[in-house]
C-alpha cells in the first residue's frame, strides 16, 4: 500500500511491464496496412501527446484505438480514476488485458468499432456538466487509424452539435492524430491554401489547435506521411446556429469547386429552374461577394450563407432535400437513353465532381 503524504495524492505507478515492442513481439502484433495500423513505440511522445489532453488526475477517459498500449500507458500514468478502452481489432486485446491486471479497478476493455459504439452510457452520470459550464472530466484521447480519423470527427462534430453521445455529459474534450496535411485543414484560416469542409465544420463547433507534429519515422511501420497531434474543445456557442446537416450541406456545395469562384458551388443548393435567380437572392442576402474562391470566405460570410439558406429552405420545403448530383445523374441517364450508340462524353461539371 502506497504511503499517502499528507495534503498530497499519492502518484500511481505501473509495475514492471514487457515494453510496448516486447508486446507487439509477445502477441505476435503486425500493424495491418488495410486498415492504416501505425504503433508509436516511444513513450516519451505518447506522454507528449498524453500531456496536451490537460490535467488527467482522476479524470474518466476513453482512449479510441489503443493498440498495443503505448499511449494507454501514459494515461494510466497520469493517474486517470477510470480508463475506457474500445479496440476494434482483437489481436490487441490479450496485451490490453495485461496492462488492465496492472491497474486494477482502472481499466474496461470494450472489443468494438469507436464508431458504432454507444457513448452516450460510457461515464458515470456524476460527471455531467451544463453546456454552459467548464467541460467535464472526460477526455477522448486516440491514436487512430487514418483511415477512421477522418470519418470519426465529423461523427464526433455532429455529437457536438446535438449535446449527444460523449457530449451528453457537457463540452467533452479530444486529443487526437492525423495525418498532417488533414491536422492542417482543421485548424487552416481564412484564405490558407488549406482552407476546407473539415476547417469550417470543426472551427464553428470547436476551439481546434494543432499541437505539434510527429515525424513518420517515429511510428512502426513507418506511415509516408508526418502525422500531427489536434486539440478540440466544444464551444459554449457554436460560431453558425444552425442544424448540422444544413451546415454541412451548404460548407459541401461551397466547397465543391474549390478552384472557381465560390458562386459556382453555391449554385448546386438549386435545382437547374431558377438556378442562377436563387443564387444571386443567396449571395445578395447573405452580402457575400460572388468572385471570393471558396478557401478566402470568413467563418461569418459562411454564417451568413447558412441563414439565409435555411430561410429559403423554410420558404420552400423541398429546398433542403435537393441534391445537385442526384440531378446530374437523372440528366446523364437521359442523355445516355436518346444517344444510340457510342459512348456518352461526359460533361465538364460531371469530370468536375
Amino acid at each position: 500500500c502506497l504511503m499517502a503524504v499528507p495534503g498530497k495524492v499519492a502518484a500511481f505507478h505501473l509495475p514492471p511491464l514487457p515494453t510496448v515492442g516486447e508486446i507487439i513481439k509477445l502477441f505476435r502484433l503486425k500493424a495491418q496496412k488495410q486498415l492504416s495500423q501505425n504503433f508509436l513505440l516511444d513513450l516519451r511522445l505518447t506522454d507528449k501527446i498524453v500531456r496536451q489532453a490537460g490535467e488527467l488526475k482522476n479524470a474518466h477517459v476513453c482512449e479510441v484505438g489503443p493498440g498495443p498500449g503505448g499511449i494507454t500507458r501514459s494515461i494510466l500514468s497520469a493517474g486517470v480514476e477510470q480508463l475506457l478502452l474500445i479496440e476494434k481489432d482483437a489481436r490487441f486485446i490479450p496485451g490490453l488485458q495485461m496492462l488492465s491486471e496492472a491497474a486494477p479497478g482502472k481499466v474496461r476493455i470494450v472489443h468494438g468499432d469507436i464508431l458504432t459504439y454507444k457513448m452516450d452510457k460510457a461515464f458515470p452520470k456524476h460527471l455531467k456538466k451544463n453546456w454552459e459550464d467548464e467541460p467535464p472530466d472526460i477526455h477522448l484521447i486516440g491514436n487512430l487509424p487514418f483511415s477512421v480519423s477522418t470519418p470519426l470527427i465529423i461523427k464526433w462534430l455532429e455529437n457536438v452539435s446535438k449535446k449527444d453521445g460523449p457530449f451528453i455529459y457537457g463540452r467533452t474534450q479530444m486529443t487526437l492524430t492525423f495525418q498532417k496535411e488533414v491536422a492542417e485543414r482543421l485548424t487552416a484560416n481564412p484564405g490558407g491554401k488549406q482552407r476546407s469542409r473539415l476547417s469550417i465544420m470543426s472551427q464553428h463547433l470547436c476551439t481546434v489547435e494543432n499541437c505539434f507534429v510527429i515525424p513518420g519515422q517515429a511510428f512502426v511501420p513507418k506511415p509516408e506521411v508526418d502525422v500531427a497531434v489536434v486539440h478540440f474543445t466544444p464551444l459554449v456557442q457554436p460560431k453558425i446556429q444552425q442544424p448540422f446537416k444544413l451546415v454541412e450541406k451548404v460548407v459541401r456545395s461551397v466547397f465543391q469547386f474549390r478552384r472557381k469562384y465560390c458562386f459556382r458551388g453555391i449554385e448546386t443548393l438549386f435545382p437547374e429552374s431558377g438556378r442562377l435567380k436563387r443564387t444571386e437572392q443567396l449571395m445578395m442576402t447573405a452580402n457575400v461577394d460572388p468572385t471570393l474562391r471558396p478557401f478566402q470566405l470568413s467563418m461569418s460570410q459562411f454564417r451568413n450563407l447558412c441563414n439565409t439558406y435555411r430561410k429559403m429552405c423554410d420558404e420552400d420545403p423541398s429546398l433542403f432535400p435537393y441534391n445537385y448530383r442526384e440531378e446530374l445523374r437523372q440528366k446523364k441517364k437521359m442523355r445516355n437513353l436518346l444517344k444510340p450508340t457510342g459512348q456518352p462524353e461526359q460533361t465538364e461539371e460531371e469530370n468536375q465532381l
